[in-house]
């Protein structure tokens, strides 16, 4: 069931709003506070809660702004854009916007995208993306050209995939659409041609989009008045070609066919869309929210002063322009379910607007073939249904996933299982969870084909699991060589055995780099790590040993590690292994128990894994604070520690092979570089000693004074 509550303005002011209405309305920092963009050359600063602004922020006479004002939610500043090219930035202290930070840029601006947890994004009009920091850098860099001549950017989103940022925008081009799919983890553009079905002779008036694992949802709304959904996969087969998606039809005549202006689509949640525009060709227009699921009308609120046919949601508030004012209304949409679908619920009341449960002719959009109109023995099976339900007693939804997993298909599990990890946690959900992995391991082992991949990820990310709780989660994944869930579970488990972390990394070092190539792996703690060192760029740092002393500042000792490890200034694996091998280090161990089992890898692979330990540590060494770039990169310590145990468990055999001989005489020269380091600082420590001593005795000190102090 959904409802629609009583509306309110924001402002008894009306805005300055041009013919084609607002620019945006986007969210600030602070969660009901929003930033409202008009046409012409104003930005104002709401807080809904008291319905009042903030702030206001206008460009002189004669600039207009292009495109609507966001806040950079790392910095809390906003930016906005006027003449296509001017940036602006400023914050809620700044009261003249022609004295704020400004850049110009060299290309026209479509957009700029800003959301939580990335920095903002800026679409250029020719289909170009740089990230706000790369641009502001180098405002005047040139930006290249992505769609084709006469291709003209319709509409655009800013999401995240797997917590990595991704942009969709959709292009028209001689009536043809197309759709531009930017992920920026793995920094790949795709394409596709949305084909024409049904609705070949009509034109699509707004576009809304949702995403789940797998596939962005696009719905469109058309000129007929009719809804159609476009699934665009994630992960594309060829990101090189351009592909073609077939649009489908999931909602009939939603709006009137003969409106042209006033319509609007968005999506609220995975089973309900609101829609701006009149429901009948004579008819005014409307704020509707329909279930897509059940294919019902479920409220409906009449807005007699018209609409710019533009419409926002935030949280639980619809924004829109009733007339000349920007109207909020505020909404309310339950967990879907049949009853709730028909209006039926007990609890469901009447909040000012008029639900209006209106059956789709669901033979025509599904072919399900129920006629519910005009079928009297539908209705009576229907009645019939009601009452034998009404009678049985509640099974708990636990309950219900685990029958569905005992003899349902991985895609139908998969299905319920995202519908049951929406519903309100309950105190024993930890429980629960433990008892589902339990029941998908059990048939897992009962049929060797049932492997419920999907299924389990989404487990793992609930971040209540534990080895203990389901140790026989990670031997499953271990059999089936599941890199990926192999390293979910070393992020998320606090107590993985040492036994399992060994099993894990001889995994990470035997698979090969082309499987690797082929699976989604989460790069969060990799940075720049496939970067080599340029061979000018060493020949300069030859005289610099890596622990920041000279040659002649060494009294004689002339060993330069990086010079004499010339192989690992280059990361000696492929960026996947390194993101595997990373988990490892972050693995929490016991050194008496783990070094056992690492005496049963191989030569070959410890020599591989402290090449790259190696190369993580002059990574370090490249800046003061001995860092890793990245989120969660490796920490010196961890690098360090990894290197000691190794060396401790396989010393003997791999001072055998001829392979190790550079590695192990880079890593005994930068041993000894960190000893006569330590000689000199045990040297200076002294002379500091006596300073202290010296600057003691000295009490009578006036408010300012210079002091010369001379070391012998």
């Amino acid at each position: 069931m959904a409802a629609l509550e009583e509306e309110f303005t924001l402002s008894a002011v009306s805005l300055g709003a041009g013919p084609d209405g607002l620019l945006g309305v986007e969210q600030s920092d602070k969660t009901d506070q929003f930033l409202v963009t008009d046409s012409g050359r104003t930005v104002i600063l709401y807080k809904v809660s008291d319905q009042k602004p903030l702030g206001s922020w206008s460009v002189k006479q004669g600039q207009i702004i292009t495109c609507p004002a966001v806040c950079n939610f790392q910095t809390g500043e906003y930016i906005v854009v006027h003449d296509n090219k001017v940036l602006r930035i400023w914050n809620n202290e700044d009261v003249n916007l022609d004295k704020v930070f400004k850049a110009t840029l060299s290309a026209d601006v479509y957009r700029i995208h800003s959301i939580q947890g990335t920095e903002p994004l800026v679409l250029f009009k020719e289909g170009a993306v740089r990230g706000l920091e790369a641009l502001l850098a180098e405002p005047q860099q040139k930006i290249e050209t992505v769609i084709s001549d006469e291709e003209v950017i319709k509409w655009t989103k800013f999401f995240m995939v797997f917590r990595h940022p991704a942009l969709l925008f959709i292009t028209e081009k001689c009536g043809n659409y197309f759709a531009y799919v930017q992920t920026f983890n793995s920094n790949v553009l795709s394409k596709y041609t949305l084909l024409l079905g049904q609705e070949e002779n009509s034109v699509i008036q707004s576009f809304t989009v949702s995403v789940d694992r797998k596939f962005i949802s696009l719905m469109s709304l058309n000129s007929d008045g009719c809804i159609y959904e476009t699934l665009i996969p994630i992960r594309p087969n060829d990101p090189e070609k351009n592909q073609r998606v077939v649009r489908s039809l999931l909602l009939k005549a939603v709006v009137s066919g003969n409106a042209r202006n006033g319509v609007a689509l968005t999506m609220l949640d995975r089973d309900h869309v609101a829609v701006l525009g009149p429901p009948l060709p004579a008819s005014k227009e409307c704020l509707s929210i329909w279930n897509t699921k059940f294919q019902t009308l479920q409220t409906s609120k009449e807005l007699s002063q018209g609409t710019s046919g533009q419409l926002w949601y935030y949280g639980e508030n619809l924004f829109m322009l009733h007339g000349k004012f920007l109207t909020v209304i505020p909404y309310k949409c339950e967990v879907s379910s049949l009853a709730g679908a028909l209006g039926k619920l007990k609890h469901s009341q009447d909040l000012g607007s008029h639900p209006m449960p209106h059956f789709v002719n669901w033979e025509t959009s599904q072919g399900y073939g129920l006629g519910f109109q005009d079928s009297e023995p539908s209705k009576r099976v229907l009645r019939r249904r009601k009452i034998e339900v009404s009678v049985q007693p509640e099974v708990p939804a636990s309950e219900q996933l685990l029958s569905t997993i005992k003899k349902d298909s991985e895609k139908h599990i998969e299905v319920e299982l995202r519908k049951f990890l929406a519903i309100k946690q309950t105190p024993d959900f930890q429980t629960v969870i433990g008892n589902i992995v339990t029941g998908l391991l059990g048939r897992c082992k009962a049929e060797p084909s049932f492997y419920p991949r999907n299924s389990l990820m989404q487990l793992i990310q609930t971040h209540v699991l534990s080895y203990s709780l389901c140790p026989g989660l990670m031997e499953v994944a271990v059999e089936k060589t599941d890199v990926q869930m192999l390293q979910l579970c070393l992020q998320q488990f606090p107590d993985v055995p040492e036994s399992v972390i060994c099993t894990c990394l001889k995994i990470f070092l035997s698979i090969g780099d082309d499987s690797l190539q082929e699976t989604d792996i989460s790069m969060e703690s990799v940075s720049d790590y496939s970067d080599t060192t340029q061979d000018e760029e060493m020949e300069k740092q030859t005289a610099v040993l890596q622990n920041g002393l000279s040659a002649e500042e060494d009294n004689g000792h002339q060993e330069k590690p990086q010079a004499a490890a010339g192989e690992t200034t280059s990361c000696p694996v492929i960026p996947k292994r390194a993101a595997l091998l990373n988990a490892i280090l972050h693995s929490a161990y016991s050194e008496t128990f783990l070094l056992p089992h690492l005496k049963d890898i191989s030569a070959q692979h410890t020599t591989l894994f402290l090449q790259y330990l190696y190369f993580l540590y002059l990574k370090c060494s490249e800046n003061a604070t001995m860092t890793l770039p990245g989120i969660h990169p490796p920490t010196l310590n961890q690098i360090m520690d990894w290197i000691c145990l190794l060396l401790d468990a396989n010393f003997t055999v791999v001072v055998m092979i001829p392979e190790a001989k550079r590695l192990l005489l880079s890593l005994y020269k930068f041993v000894k570089s960190q000893i006569c380091i330590c000689s000199e600082l045990n040297k200076i420590e002294v002379s500091f000693r006596e300073l202290q001593k010296l600057n003691q005795e000295k009490n009578n000190r006036e408010l300012y004074s210079i002091e010369v102090l001379e070391l012998f």
